[in-house]
């Protein structure tokens, strides 16, 4: 395991930093678009056990943040129909995902904005998939805690992401997920303790997991 002070091997190889890693996948239209193809792509399997893992017709107006191309979005927006949906991403981002993958009568919306230094849409529930696993704690936490401010009364966060195992024996997908984020990012995969642990330090409480028995789980928490 990476500490505090170790790089991982795009910091030790190209003397890139884990904040220039997607500055470098957004630098041209063509490779940010290869990448979030094959985003977009991971998400036909597992996206309608993730919105459905737990039941979130209550919440009304929902954010993805950093969702990317809408794939997640649009299949929350599918199985909660009585609920508005909006994609929060970097403007490149957002406006290649309404140049490439917007389809016909969309129900979504976009808004453009930085997660980290922007300021968030008001939502009843924040979606934040696959994007934990690629910060260190401080981070997460200075994300999160940035969400839980933001979030409404008894308002409600969903992390999605693979989990390890309590014991981190397992699920071998995700252990490969994890070794993965180290060497690449500055990120890792977690169990649903740690995350426990994260969300309840940020302020959510009546934390839950679900395991969809696909790639993804999901956690809820409600502020």
């Amino acid at each position: 395991m990476l500490s505090g002070k170790e790089k991982n091997q795009n910091e030790k190889t190209l003397n890139m930093s884990s904040d220039q890693i997607f500055e470098t996948l957004y630098r041209s239209e063509e490779e940010m678009l290869k990448f979030m193809q094959l985003m977009h792509a991971t998400w036909v399997v597992d996206t309608h056990d993730v919105v459905t893992a737990f039941d979130l017709s209550p919440f009304k107006t929902m954010v993805d943040v950093g969702g990317c191309t809408g794939g997640l979005a649009r299949e929350l927006a599918k199985a909660y129909p009585g609920s508005t949906v909006t994609v929060f991403d970097l403007p490149k981002v957002v406006e290649v995902a309404k140049k490439h993958f917007s389809v016909p009568d969309d129900t979504i919306a976009f808004q453009e904005g930085d997660f980290f230094t922007g300021e968030l849409p008001e939502g009843d529930l924040y979606i934040v998939a696959r994007i934990i696993h690629d910060w260190k704690e401080e981070k997460c936490l200075q994300l999160l805690h940035k969400l839980c401010e933001q979030c409404k009364p008894d308002g409600g966060i969903l992390i999605v992401e693979a989990m390890l195992n309590e014991n981190r024996r397992g699920p071998v997908m995700t252990q490969l997920f994890s070794l993965n984020m180290l060497v690449q990012t500055e990120g890792k995969e977690r169990t649903p303790s740690e995350y426990f642990r994260l969300l309840s330090s940020a302020g959510f409480k009546d934390l839950q997991v679900r395991r969809t028995g696909k790639s993804y789980d999901c956690i809820l928490g409600i502020k």
